[in-house]
């Protein structure tokens, strides 16, 4: 049964003139994740990434540690534009410039409720769109291999969400615990997809970089 691992890529660089980089902790992280990858013995594994810069740095990265050369670029594994999604729903360009991150996700917890909510076709084409794209990467796998997909907490939480029939809080609730590096786990079998795990960071769990705790979720 292949197994499909979802590599929520390591910190981008919040608060910073460009978010899509991976910060010096988040290389630290991809790196441990993907030590974490070899240390499970996928199979073969097939390397893909949504189009985003952080996401094709954390699977070169990790892609490095497992010896495997990403060869699927998909931005249907791309996140929505938090940012944009907070400045809108505040009704202010501009506005998401020197939140915090509590504050930051305190707004978009209220914008993906609502979109949820009011069934906005925005959200309903992200999650089809993450559905449809994990479903080619199973269908496409060679005989005896696993992949890896490097993607996003949100992209991560809408196809949780979607195999475990969850309401718009537990979605929410989904997006918000989500671990930078963690890795959720989806098998493809003959009933389909099914979730067995989710946003694991026992790897991250009491790492370090120079004392630095590798744990972050944004």
């Amino acid at each position: 049964m292949p197994v499909i691992a979802l590599l929520r890529h390591g910190q981008a660089s919040f608060g910073t003139d460009d978010y899509d980089r991976l910060s010096d902790l988040g290389r630290i992280q991809a790196e441990v994740a993907g030590q974490e990858l070899a240390r499970r013995g996928l199979r073969s594994p097939v390397l893909v990434s949504g189009s985003l810069l952080r996401q094709r740095h954390t699977a070169a990265i990790a892609g490095a540690v497992l010896d495997v050369e990403p060869t699927v670029v998909d931005p249907r594994f791309d996140e929505f534009d938090a940012h944009a999604a907070v400045e809108a729903h505040l009704g202010r360009a501009g506005a998401t410039e020197g939140m915090s991150s509590r504050e930051f996700q305190s707004h978009l917890d209220v914008v993906m409720a609502e979109w949820m909510v009011a069934g906005d076709v925005r959200w309903q084409a992200f999650v089809d769109g993450a559905m449809a794209a994990l479903a080619d990467v199973a269908a496409g796998l060679p005989s005896g291999c696993d992949a890896v997909v490097t993607t996003s907490a949100g992209v991560t939480a809408a196809i949780t969400g979607r195999l475990l029939g969850a309401d718009p809080e537990g979605v929410v609730a989904l997006n918000r615990v989500s671990v930078n590096a963690s890795i959720t786990t989806v098998v493809s079998g003959s009933r389909g997809l099914s979730l067995v795990t989710f946003n694991d960071h026992a790897h991250i769990l009491g790492a370090s970089a120079d004392g630095v705790p590798l744990l972050t979720n944004r």
